[in-house]
């Protein structure tokens, strides 16, 4: 007997648990980052180089996907992965700290911290989306990922908020009790959240229907041999390499040539955010079944959201060769509404393509994406900016460098749109079909 499908009030249980999990990991990227370099006076290399590591921990999603794969069980995958990831945010709360009276000690400990954060939201990341991938309608999808993407960005939000003012004022206790209440929190959330929302393993879909190899290496290889997914995984690193360039250059490039004050600079980042909310609302209507034909495929949208992204990049290479008389702001809402548009199509097709093929590697195949996503933003982060601070010393004028960083971010984002129209969009989950079609095939 298969398994019902989630209605609104299940994705909504989903949210909150994405939102718990965003809490924890925006309290280690935000507040333990202005701890180590202003309270601290450490370098700001030293927190970007552990958040690059809590990435490159996550190439682990593929075997964490491949374990709740085997159980035909999401759950304790998700609770097990928060209850790592918020002693992990406790335990980088505590190094931060100790960073205070023993440099040494307090980085070393940092290192295990930062890994456990990057265990935490591979295995309970990964196991979330393919819950959601599994259990939701293929014509919600869209509108299912944007909901819990934007609880998500509700928790950054809240998080933030409610410790920057229990935070006030400052002390490495009241550190240590934040951290440890938003831990405790998320965690308890998450278990209310996922309280009775999966059914037992018997609702599920048996598993002589669903067969899952033992062997990891197997199950990863033949995963990397599918054509579609392995498309859709070099789309994935090469799209999300180029996202978070822009990311990271955008501010410094709206400081340094159009002499934005750092308010200012965050207003910028703000609006950006904003287009990309109505981005992702955008896509999400237009993947959901009463928008009708007309609005186009999800492929489509990530395809032409790619495409668009380039184009709003290509403004700002103009940006910065014509200087403050360009609008700016018109210009980075343009490429928040453009990304988002296309995050959000590539997230709803994912969620598709994951089980498109019924063999029971939905986690395997959601971990090889989550693992490009990861490894991108782990090297984005670094190419980023060494690329700006290579033009900056290669030219005089900061405009021309930043213009000649965005020209090849643009150049990214249309590899990638390429790269999306080359993946074959999954047409739903019929593992039937699909076979008998395979065993036709010459």
């Amino acid at each position: 007997m298969s398994a019902r499908n989630f209605g609104w009030l299940g994705v909504f249980r989903l949210g909150l648990v994405q939102a718990s999990l965003g809490a924890i990991v925006v309290l280690t990227t935000s507040t333990l980052n202005r701890v180590m370099v202003v309270e601290l006076a450490l370098p700001a290399l030293l927190p970007g180089l552990l958040l690059a590591l809590h990435y490159l921990v996550q190439i682990s999603r593929p075997r964490m996907g491949h374990g709740s794969d085997l159980g035909q069980r999401r759950t304790p995958w998700i609770i097990g992965g928060m209850f790592t990831l918020g002693f992990g945010g406790w335990l980088a709360a505590l190094a931060t700290v100790w960073m205070g009276s023993s440099p040494a000690a307090g980085i070393a400990l940092a290192l295990l911290a930062y890994s456990l954060i990057g265990l935490g939201v591979a295995a309970s990341g990964t196991s979330l989306l393919v819950l959601l991938a599994t259990r939701v309608a293929p014509e919600r999808r869209a509108a299912a990922a944007t909901t819990v993407w934007i609880m998500m960005i509700a928790g950054f939000v809240v998080t933030a908020g409610v410790a920057g003012s229990l935070l006030d004022p400052y002390s490495p206790t009241r550190l240590l009790w934040v951290a440890g209440g938003v831990a405790l929190a998320a965690l308890g959330l998450t278990m209310l959240a996922l309280l009775g929302l999966e059914g037992a393993r018997q609702d599920l879909t048996p598993a002589a229907e669903r067969p899952a190899p033992a062997d990891f290496k197997a199950a990863l290889s033949e995963a990397w041999t599918e054509p579609r997914a392995r498309r859709f995984t070099i789309f994935v690193f090469v799209s999300m390499l180029a996202f978070s360039i822009q990311d990271l250059v955008l501010e410094p490039f709206a400081g340094l040539v159009f002499g934005l004050s750092p308010g200012a600079t965050t207003q910028l980042s703000g609006l950006q955010h904003g287009g990309a909310l109505i981005g992702m609302l955008l896509a999400a209507a237009a993947g959901s079944r009463w928008a009708g034909r007309q609005w186009g495929t999800l492929r489509g949208w990530t395809v032409w959201g790619c495409v668009a992204s380039a184009l709003a990049l290509g403004g700002l290479v103009c940006a910065g060769l014509v200087g403050p008389a360009w609008p700016l702001r018109a210009n980075v809402f343009v490429l928040g509404l453009s990304t988002g548009a296309f995050s959000i199509a590539a997230i709803a097709s994912m969620m598709g393509l994951a089980g498109a093929a019924g063999d029971g590697h939905e986690g395997v195949r959601m971990g090889l994406w989550g693992a490009a996503q990861a490894m991108a933003f782990a090297l984005g982060g670094v190419l980023g900016s060494a690329l700006s601070d290579m033009m900056r010393w290669l030219l005089t004028d900061a405009g021309l460098a930043y213009a000649l960083v965005f020209f090849v971010d643009a150049a990214l984002f249309v590899w990638a749109a390429r790269l999306a129209s080359r993946v074959e969009p999954a047409r739903g989950p019929r593992p039937a079909v699909f076979l008998a079609q395979l065993e036709r095939a010459p």
